[in-house]
């Protein structure tokens, strides 16, 4: 019966508001405990479109009694189109407030209310409209059921998440490339409320390099229930209640580097390197394009103390070595790409500033590797990290070098940092100390005085992100060789650089202004 017949109903406890999760379709899937309350419930209510059919009442219709109150829940609009004055979201907030107060009518009655909602109440339903408006005012249950995504992995038959991997579940209304970002950082996902957005989630799968492991499920457990390969799924016959669903990487086809040369599927039947720039820390400075550079990746190649930033992934193999290897190291990941394998190349900071990509990219130009593809993957280095925990030091025009003279005399090393100070350019010095060399920073110091004041700040930033990190700003004049290791990297100010203590800490804030004085 409909609301304009009410009754007081006798079977349910009065004046409790349920959320009854169904289930993804399937009637047998409901639980014990949603059969309960619906059964024992005074009011039923349920959400539809216009055309007035309820997926949610289809699947409890088997348990609805004769004598049940049946308030059906009309969307109003079911597109973002509408003239509403306050638009579709206007719209639908208008629809949840009418909602609530028919439903509360019946609770200040004494009646029991079941709202049915498909998949679980909680999980991207329409019931958390009716929570957030009524659970503060009556007593209330949520009954979880068994979301989408659970019985679509359960259909294709594969797992969706396991050990350390990370399960994400978006909404295919997320713009492409928010999407294409989540999806590349991710190991696991399932895109939902797919429909009308299909095609832009599925050029946000190419972009980020996961369609060929994507599935497609449609109607998990419903009549017309249909899976397959994502990438072969006609858009123009993609129903809303469908997802797109990434399983679990564990297990997937790794070819053994001891064994004969093979080739990866996933990785459209080729190997590559993937040279990684992880930033000058750990997790929290990856990039997402990184990150699922990462995951995927059969093997990682690094300098050991790098490799250790990155989580270890079952079925995953690490080759670390020594820091002065690069271009043996370089050599030996093209050659595991020449094998089939997805090489992930790992550096710290960014890979083309004083880091991998070159080695990698040396080597690649030669014979046998001139066909391996080789992708350059950026990350944040170690200058605009540092600068960014001292404010903004490279504000304007600055210079990058590294004093290390390991790889180039120090004539060079003395000549170019002549060169910027002389242009009044801000500096940014990597590599400045190490065990081995120690005199070279206060040889830096003694050519920068030459060009700078002895008050010019400068940012001595060391361990940037991780869990010894310490920056200071100290004058030039006091910059001291012996606080200086390879961990540490150098910021010096130019002429308009200033650093001004402020905040109740009276903290030292520096930052080279991006307008220059007329001459």
């Amino acid at each position: 019966m409909n609301s304009s017949t009410v009754t007081n109903g006798t079977t349910g406890t009065g004046g409790r508001l349920y959320g009854v999760g169904l289930g993804p379709g399937d009637p047998s899937l409901m639980t014990v405990r949603a059969i309960e309350v619906i059964e024992g419930a005074d009011v039923v209510a349920y959400h539809s479109a216009r055309h007035g059919r309820s997926i949610a009442r289809s699947i409890a219709a088997g348990h609805l009694r004769e004598d049940h109150i049946e308030e059906a829940l009309v969307y109003p609009v079911t597109t973002e189109g509408t003239d509403h004055p306050g638009g579709y979201r206007g719209a639908l907030d208008e629809f949840y407030t009418e909602s609530a107060a028919r439903l509360a009518a019946h609770l200040d009655a004494g009646r029991s209310v079941a709202v049915l909602a498909e998949g679980d109440p909680l999980f991207y339903g329409s019931y958390m409209h009716m929570h957030k408006r009524l659970a503060d005012r009556y007593p209330t249950e949520v009954v979880p059921g068994v979301t989408s995504v659970s019985a679509a992995a359960a259909r294709l038959g594969t797992p969706l998440a396991e050990g350390e991997e990370v399960l994400t579940v978006l909404p295919g209304t997320l713009p492409e490339e928010e999407l294409a970002a989540r999806l590349a950082a991710t190991d696991a996902a399932a895109v939902m409320k797919l429909g009308r957005t299909f095609p832009h989630v599925r050029r946000a799968l190419e972009r980020s390099g996961r369609l060929p492991e994507a599935h497609y499920v449609e109607r998990a457990t419903m009549d017309g229930e249909r899976t397959g390969r994502l990438a072969d799924t006609d858009p123009d016959a993609v129903p809303y209640f469908s997802l797109a669903v990434l399983p679990s990487r564990v297990d997937s086809a790794r070819p053994e580097p001891d064994g004969p040369a093979q080739r990866d599927e996933h990785a459209g039947g080729a190997g590559e390197v993937a040279v990684v720039g992880t930033g000058p820390a750990g997790p929290l400075w990856l990039t997402p394009e990184t990150r699922g550079a990462l995951a995927a990746a059969d093997d990682l190649v690094g300098y050991t103390t790098y490799l250790e930033r990155v989580p270890r992934r079952t079925g995953q193999r690490r080759h670390g070595s020594d820091n002065k290897v690069e271009a043996e190291r370089a050599e030996f990941a093209l050659d595991l790409a020449r094998r089939g394998r997805r090489v992930a190349v790992v550096s710290g900071g960014d890979p083309g500033v004083f880091a991998m990509a070159t080695a990698v990219l040396e080597t690649a130009s030669q014979e046998p590797y001139r066909e391996i593809p080789v992708r350059v993957l950026p990350g944040l280095t170690a200058a605009n990290a540092a600068a960014a925990r001292a404010g903004a030091p490279l504000g304007h025009d600055y210079a990058a070098l590294s004093l290390s003279d390991r790889l180039k005399p120090w004539e060079v090393v003395a000549e170019r940092l002549h060169a910027a100070a002389s242009a009044d350019l801000v500096l940014a010095l990597y590599n400045p100390g190490s065990r081995s060399r120690t005199w070279q920073v206060g040889k830096a110091r003694e050519l920068l005085l030459e060009h700078r004041a002895p008050d010019t700040p400068v940012v001595v930033a060391r361990d940037v992100g991780g869990a010894g990190e310490r920056v200071r700003v100290v004058r030039l004049a006091d910059l001291d060789p012996a606080e200086v290791d390879m961990r540490t990297l150098l910021i010096v100010g130019s002429s308009q650089t200033r650093a001004v203590p402020r905040g109740p800490g009276g903290d030292t804030v520096v930052w080279t202004p991006r307008r220059y004085p007329e001459v």
